[in-house]
């Protein structure tokens, strides 16, 4: 029997409360089988972003599974792409943040959790944990699917594509960094998943 584990990790400040995470999570739940059973899990990450990888990486090497996939959501498709480097497994980046240390070097100070309001420090350190973590290029195109929107607000389109350069990619006129439209493209990434 064989069995997947599938990691969601959401985006910076996000939570596993976010619509793309549940609506993706209630997706998988309902493919998963006494045949083929999937776990899912789609933890709430923390401002430290090597805290974050310890506790995904320990719960991975817990799991009992044979296939392991990753999906993330902006910083989370940064760590996605370091997670898919490290275990040679399929990975699934929505509107990723591919140098992500660049991108959030402004963002240090105290924030608030988009979901709660909780108060959240991101640390000068974090940046420096950040950089740990960076993957400078993909070493297999195939184990990647991209999703990535024109309409993103945040972060540059053209970057995400050059980096998946010879990955499945989708990318999505308009919409924005939220990915708006998820819905109808998320049969994609389940077909992705499954093959």
């Amino acid at each position: 029997m064989s069995s997947t584990l599938i990691v969601y990790l959401h985006g910076f400040r996000s939570s596993p409360r976010s619509s793309k995470a549940v609506m993706t999570g209630d997706a998988i739940k309902s493919l998963s089988t006494s045949e083929y059973p999937i776990e899912w899990y789609c933890p709430q990450l923390v401002a430290s972003p090597k805290v974050s990888m310890d506790m995904v990486n320990s719960h991975i090497t817990r799991s009992q599974h044979d296939r392991l996939v990753v999906i993330g959501s902006s910083l989370g498709g940064y760590y996605a792409n370091y997670l898919a480097e490290k275990y040679g497994c399929k990975a699934v980046a929505l509107n990723p943040a591919v140098r992500a240390p660049r991108e959030l070097a402004a963002h240090v100070g105290m924030l608030t959790s988009y979901d709660t309001d909780e108060p959240y420090d991101f640390r000068p350190e974090y940046i420096d944990e950040l950089k740990a973590l960076q993957v400078e290029s993909i070493t297999d195109p195939s184990r990647y699917f991209l999703m990535a929107a024109k309409g993103d607000e945040l972060l540059d389109w053209h970057e995400m594509v050059d980096f998946y350069k010879g990955a499945e990619q989708l990318v999505l006129e308009g919409s924005d960094h939220g990915i708006a439209d998820y819905p109808e493209h998320l049969p994609k990434v389940l077909k992705f998943i499954a093959k």
